[in-house]
């Protein structure tokens, strides 16, 4: 773990974010010398510890400097309103996750914290909060014009070019000005962080790639001569590569990053892969952002049965980055 210490806001509440950071924490807190911050409402915190019969002593942080001493703090800036709907979204639950991660945020900026580790939120109760932001990553995305959604685990590691948009609006960004800066910042973010990755692999747009434009054009006319132009800058850019392959051919390498054109080009193959430890890592900003890579699982909410692996890997990878 790294020195600093992380900040962990709570989730929706009315998810399994409580329950799986309960979880991941009694783990975590083993490591010797570990500091935690969590974000979010005392009565959640305390619902989620007395489902799981934990006993995880938690002290109350105020702001200002934080204590030395290793342990786990709590920032409280309460429920904005409304009781917490458990096992479905409501626009109580999405200002309470959207207040406890806001004040996470602003805590990692001031550097008081390292690292920002999200519990899972819902778009649906963010929507019904009249929030403008479809999640995390859009929100820290206005704050910090260029933060990449990249994906991490020991089988495969993802970034991708746009993430939750709309595939038609998405397919307009792929054009060889927006590919080339893309290609730049994530370089940078890259070596900010003790990333480990050596090489940056591309997927194609189309079915082979493109087929040398039989089955497309966008690689020669936009893809193509973006990687060409990052690799003469010296950064270890290659592709395109079929899709379908691609993934395949950087699976169980770690110092292998693969590049998605949209959404679920990356995500249908790093969930099938990595679905129980996978995390997502925001790169491009001034502190570390990660989060389990699943949602609210408001079916299972409540009953104490939500598997803590996704978190726990969040939490690590947090403090390795951030270190």
């Amino acid at each position: 773990m790294t020195a600093s210490p992380l900040g962990i806001s709570l989730g929706d509440p009315g998810g399994i974010g409580p329950e799986v950071a309960v979880k991941a924490l009694a783990e975590a807190l083993r490591q010797p010398g570990s500091r935690y911050v969590l974000f979010g409402a005392k009565s959640v915190y305390d619902e989620g510890r007395a489902l799981l019969d934990l006993e995880l002593e938690v002290k109350p942080w105020e702001g200002g400097p934080l204590p030395e001493a290793p342990g786990l703090y709590l920032a409280d800036p309460g429920i904005p309103s409304g009781p917490v709907v458990m096992g479905g979204p409501s626009a109580e639950n999405g200002r309470a996750s959207f207040l406890w991660f806001e004040k996470a945020v602003e805590a990692a900026a001031r550097g008081t914290i390292g690292a920002v580790v999200t519990a899972p939120v819902s778009k649906t109760s963010w929507r019904m909060a009249g929030l403008p932001w479809r999640g995390h990553t859009e929100y820290l995305e206005s704050l910090y014009p260029g933060a990449i959604m990249t994906f991490w685990s020991d089988a495969l590691n993802v970034a991708l070019l746009s993430h939750h948009l709309p595939l038609k609006e998405a397919l307009g960004r792929v054009r060889k000005v927006h590919l080339l800066d893309f290609f730049r910042s994530l370089h940078r973010a890259l070596a900010a962080r003790p990333s480990g990755v050596r090489e940056i692999l591309v997927a194609g747009l189309n079915p082979h790639a493109g087929e040398e434009g039989l089955l497309g054009v966008e690689e020669a006319d936009e893809i193509r001569p973006a990687i060409e132009a990052a690799a003469g800058e010296g950064i270890p850019v290659d592709g395109p590569f079929p899709p379908d392959t691609l993934f395949l051919k950087a699976l169980g390498k770690p110092g292998t990053l693969v590049v998605a054109l949209y959404h679920d080009q990356g995500l249908i193959a790093f969930k099938t892969s990595s679905f129980h430890n996978g995390v997502n890592a925001t790169l491009g900003l001034p502190f570390i952002r990660t989060s389990p890579d699943h949602g609210t699982a408001f079916d299972i909410a409540g009953r104490g049965i939500a598997d803590p692996r996704s978190m726990l890997e969040a939490i690590r990878l947090a403090g390795r980055f951030a270190g």
